[in-house]
């Protein structure tokens, strides 16, 4: 009879095929191939292969490969700055969809601008300032072509709330305004940071179940936070949380304005069908991109015309005209409040982060182009690093204005320059046409904005796909509701986390069966064709085998023999003599991991039971041979696949004698 050593091949793995005598096991040959380790190479290699598959998956560098330096200096160009790669094609018949588009996402943009100002708690102007200068220097920078960009109400929210705790923007509004501009630079500086050393990974923490919950919550909370602008509201609690807010309301019943009220609820029900109208019918898209400014223009001429009877409705006033004065001394960069600005920075930074580059890679999708989410982290951030020194607080893709300049028929990022040169426009020369212009219009706009970001129906497939992401989801949105939007976020972020250490720490395993004339094991619960090998006992680990989840596995593993040995007598079956461990899941393994499967195979043979592994990864496998646990395997402890180990081992049962 043959001899299989099942040796671990350094190199060429040949196959090595076992005959066994006709007259022993009329059968017929089997081929058994043996496992192969990857190819030797030394630690600085191992290493820069590792980083490589860290930081640069897509390898960002391969159109420079054999080119002449002046054509590596043009890739350079078109690299760092997307301009030059789309601009030397530009051409009327896209400047014409760009000006068309870039018009009609000013005409949103100018009532949002100043309506997510007035929710940060800054002055309107610095709204319509954070549409100029971003949106400009995203046109050279940013490699989407529908992105529309300027401040945004999520990010909004959380710099309000937070720095508010912090200053209060109606006691001190300059040392306010100063924080504010100050984590807008903190907020540029880490998202560049991100793109430039390619951790765009860190922002992928924020789960989608955990944002579905958070921007729900914030939006409920944005929601009532306006109901002081619609009921006409002059004290009024700066707290964000359901509880406060809700009695701030019913405590200032005396203050409720009856005009401001009619005014509020008309406006808000004519943005409200707007809306509806543009979403059942998409190509009616400039019906809601035209309704704010149409509400802006029609509200201001009534509390203009009827001024002598409408003193009650609060207006915005005078707004300062002239490009953005420059804010490059009001950063802060020392004094008690750094932290504060720190932090808020980081915060804004990463939700504004994973907005911008969720609304850019979607609308991407749908044009069949791929936009660079490091390139995306360098754009925002830059951007926002020159917003601070302009006047500008935290800016991103919006998805409002996205979806306003897709359907506008924008080609390329030139729509932003349109739409930047009309925000100048307005800021040299018409300004004072907003003198009048009420503060319950700029209520009704935000309130039609932020309900857009209930999403119940992505609760509802939380809910039916994943209960775990289902809870995630509904612990951010209760904690933003009742506690804060801060501790909302931090809540979110913790469930992410806590749900990816639960995977890790307690991995899924299973039982496998053999699906009858074929060589296919599945899962026996799954699959009801799969059965029970006679004593063999096949296990599956799904998840690598780490110091976090190495003890669970050992005891996980023990319990599946227990069970097993007890199913047998159960069911007078064949005694268990071996346990295969199927790796082909196991993508890593370290120390720990390896003094498990020693410990493992000491306990199994103990209760005279062999321990067999199938088809480990290279990575594995070179780890457990450099141990040396594959030595203490001896011979037939090491196949290729189930299916070689079954055969093999059960046709050297049926040889002895």
């Amino acid at each position: 009879m043959g001899v299989n050593s099942n040796r671990v091949e350094h190199l060429a793995c040949p196959e090595t095929t076992l005959r066994i005598h006709a007259e022993l096991v009329a059968m017929p040959p089997l081929q058994i191939h043996n496992v192969c380790l990857p190819p030797e190479q030394t630690t600085f290699h191992k290493l820069k292969h590792r980083l490589t598959e860290i930081f640069f998956p897509d390898d960002p560098l391969y159109r420079f490969k054999n080119q002449t330096w002046f054509r590596k200096f043009i890739l350079a160009l078109q690299f760092f700055f997307p301009v030059f790669q789309w601009g030397s094609e530009y051409n009327v018949s896209l400047l014409r969809s760009d000006v068309i588009s870039g018009l009609t996402i000013a005409s949103l943009a100018i009532p949002q601008g100043i309506s997510y100002a007035k929710l940060a708690n800054l002055p309107a102007i610095v709204g319509l300032y954070s549409s100029f200068v971003p949106p400009l220097i995203y046109a050279i920078l940013g490699s989407s072509r529908h992105l529309g960009v300027g401040p945004v109400s999520i990010a909004s929210l959380v710099m309000g709330s937070i720095l508010s705790e912090e200053i209060s923007p109606n006691e001190d509004p300059i040392t306010y305004l100063q924080l504010a501009f100050t984590a807008t630079f903190f907020a540029g500086v880490f998202q560049a940071s991100l793109g430039l050393l390619r951790l765009g990974f860190i922002i992928d923490f924020l789960s989608k179940a955990t944002l579905v919950g958070f921007m729900a919550g914030a939006a409920v909370i944005v929601s009532l936070q306006q109901l002081k602008g619609l009921l006409g509201i002059v004290h009024f609690t700066s707290k964000m949380e359901i509880v406060p807010v809700i009695s701030s309301v019913l405590k200032q019943t005396d203050e409720w304005s009856w005009q401001t009220i009619v005014m509020g609820s008309g406006f808000l029900l004519f943005l409200l069908t707007t809306r509806h109208i543009s979403i059942r019918k998409p190509k009616l898209f400039w019906v809601s991109a035209a309704a704010p400014l149409t509400s802006v223009i029609l509200s201001t001429l009534l509390v203009f015309l009827l001024k002598s009877k409408t003193k009650e409705i609060p207006i915005i006033g005078r707004l300062p005209k002239g490009l953005n004065p420059p804010s490059l001394n009001m950063l802060c960069f020392s004094g008690p409040h750094l932290a504060v600005a720190i932090k808020t920075g980081i915060i804004t930074g990463i939700l504004s982060l994973t907005e911008g580059i969720a609304v850019g890679r979607t609308f991407a999708a749908l044009k069949n182009y791929q936009v660079d989410g490091n390139k995306e982290m360098m754009a925002i951030g830059l951007m926002n690093m020159a917003g601070s020194c302009s006047s500008c607080y935290v800016t991103t893709g919006s998805f409002s204005r996205s979806a306003v300049n897709y359907n506008a028929g924008a080609q390329t990022a030139v729509s932003n320059i349109v739409m930047a040169s009309a925000v100048l426009v307005t800021l040299l020369f018409l300004m004072p046409l907003f003198y009048y212009t009420p503060t319950v219009i700029l209520a009704a706009i935000i309130i039609t904005a932020v309900i857009g970001l209930i999403d119940y129906q992505a609760a509802y497939k939380l809910w039916k796909v994943d209960k775990l992401d289902f809870v995630a989801c509904l612990c951010s949105f209760l904690g933003v509701l009742f506690i804060s939007v801060p501790t909302g976020l931090a809540i979110a972020v913790g469930v992410s986390v806590f749900k990816i250490l639960l995977h890790v720490t307690r991995p899924n395993t299973m039982v496998l069966g053999n699906i009858r004339g074929t060589q296919i094991y599945q899962n026996l619960i799954r699959y009801r064709d799969a059965s029970r090998v006679p004593s063999f006992l096949i296990l599956a680990v799904e998840s690598p085998i780490y110091f976090a989840n190495s003890t669970y596995l050992q005891e996980r593993i023990l319990r599946w023999v227990r069970e097993e040995e007890e199913w047998i007598k159960a069911n007078n079956g064949s005694t268990l003599k071996c346990v295969i461990l199927d790796m082909t899941a196991v993508t890593a393994i370290d120390t720990s991991g390896i003094d498990t499967i020693c410990e493992i195979r000491k306990m199994l043979e103990k209760r005279s039971l062999q321990l067999v592994l199938a088809n480990p990864v290279g990575s594995v496998t070179e780890k457990l041979d450099h141990s040396g646990i594959l030595q203490s395997f001896k011979l037939n402890g090491l196949y290729l696949s189930v299916g070689e180990a079954v055969a093999h081992i059960s046709s050297l049962w049926k040889a002895q004698p």
